[in-house]
């Protein structure tokens, strides 16, 4: 079996540090060894000189729109595109993502199932992708956020069937709308959606089919819903408050921050943006960014996530959420945890975000060290390689 050993520069390792004098051996897919440089002075195979470089995981993107371009008004876009079209362009999109860096990712809702195609076709190695995990349908109210593409369903036995439906297409999470949000017009991301009985039975029902369960939460009042019915993610938090953020470190429950999104909105709303979605991100940019600080500086469960696919938001850049994350009050070396460790153990891959041996050898190999610039892994051209189970996919020029 192949080997490839890679020495010379730092490897970030588990304990969260960018460390010398370490070289790690793959050996075909996965990581064989990781020791002291001086392990291997005998070794004669294929080697890659990390020198100047640091080795990290793989990255993780929890949040992601396979189907969107990161067009000004992607809604529209796709309502025009052909479902042939937006199959090809997932996988494109999954292709170009894994060159940014990104070597696994979860999709929080697409449209007829159609991303599945680049799901499976990445997954069982037909294409070369990233580990994709897709949540289907995302399950809504009437009216409620992304209810164009949503599953509408009402009442305690409508959502217990809509999540019963994604169990049965094949989804590998359960993507619940809690509150409305800033893509939707005509809804208020402060406002609650589902009640709590709607949210819980939701919830139960994808726990019991062994699905972990993500909720679109920005408002306060659906974040507490979300969280009381056992949640395992709240996707955005924005007006999270004190009492929303207790709760959630006594559940232990994720947040997938997805800062790119409202920051690429504001970045670029002179740019073709529908105006409600660019009044809604003006409204609430401070506050989330508040909220995401909040969470982690009290010792909240966070992993890494961009909604790329969003106006502006384009997939091969989600690296960037590092350093808004970053901007915001993270250390550099929490935001790769989050990133890489956090992100693995919110998707469940037990063999994925991190350099251990045993794990896939998914590998993004960096100028300098991210630790001390957070520019060097959020960049891209700072990047020297991705390794996707142990096959190179990108390299510097």
């Amino acid at each position: 079996m192949a080997q490839t050993l890679y020495a010379g520069g730092k490897v970030f390792t588990e304990g969260g540090r960018c460390e010398a004098g370490l070289g790690l051996l793959v050996e075909g897919d996965s990581i064989r060894r990781l020791a002291p440089s001086a392990e291997f002075a005998g070794y004669s195979g294929e080697r890659v000189d990390t020198s100047g470089g640091t080795l990290l995981p793989g990255l993780i993107d929890c949040h992601v729109h396979l189907i969107y371009t990161g067009s000004a008004d992607p809604q529209s876009v796709m309502e025009k595109s052909r479902p042939q079209d937006l199959a090809v362009q997932a996988l494109v999109n999954a292709q170009t993502s894994l060159r940014g860096g990104v070597t696994a990712l979860r999709d929080c809702g697409g449209k007829d199932y159609i991303e599945f195609a680049a799901r499976d076709a990445c997954n069982t190695g037909r294409f070369l992708g990233p580990t994709i995990r897709a949540a289907g349908r995302m399950i809504c109210m009437t009216g409620g956020h992304g209810n164009r593409i949503a599953r509408i369903a009402d009442g305690v036995e409508d959502v217990v069937k809509a999540v019963r439906e994604q169990v049965h297409a094949g989804s590998d999470l359960i993507k619940i709308m809690a509150t409305g949000g800033v893509m939707t017009p005509g809804v208020d991301p402060q406002d609650a959606h589902y009640s709590a009985g709607e949210m819980a039975a939701g919830i139960a029902e994808g726990h019991r089919f062994r699905r972990p369960c993500a909720s679109h939460a920005q408002g306060r009042d659906g974040i507490l819903n979300a969280v009381r019915g056992g949640i395992d993610s709240i996707e955005h938090g924005i007006f999270m408050d004190e009492d929303c953020c207790q709760e959630m470190l006594a559940a232990g429950t994720y947040l997938v921050p997805t800062l790119s999104a409202i920051r690429n909105i504001l970045a670029y709303k002179d740019k073709g943006i529908p105006a409600f979605i660019v009044e809604k991100s003006e409204r609430v940019a401070e506050r989330h960014r508040q909220s995401i600080a909040t969470y982690y500086k009290a010792g909240g469960r966070i992993a890494m996530g961009t909604d790329a696919g969003t106006p502006f938001n384009y997939h091969g850049e989600n690296a960037m959420e590092l350093a808004y994350m970053v901007e915001v009050g993270i250390a550099p070396a929490d935001a790769i945890l989050i990133s890489t460790r956090n992100a693995a153990e919110l998707n469940r891959l037990d063999r994925q975000g991190r350099l251990a041996e045993g794990c896939l050898a998914d590998l993004l190999l960096v100028d300098g060290d991210p630790v001390e610039d957070i520019a060097r892994v959020a960049e891209r051209r700072h990047h020297r390689a991705v390794v996707k189970r142990g096959q190179a996919v990108a390299r510097a020029g």
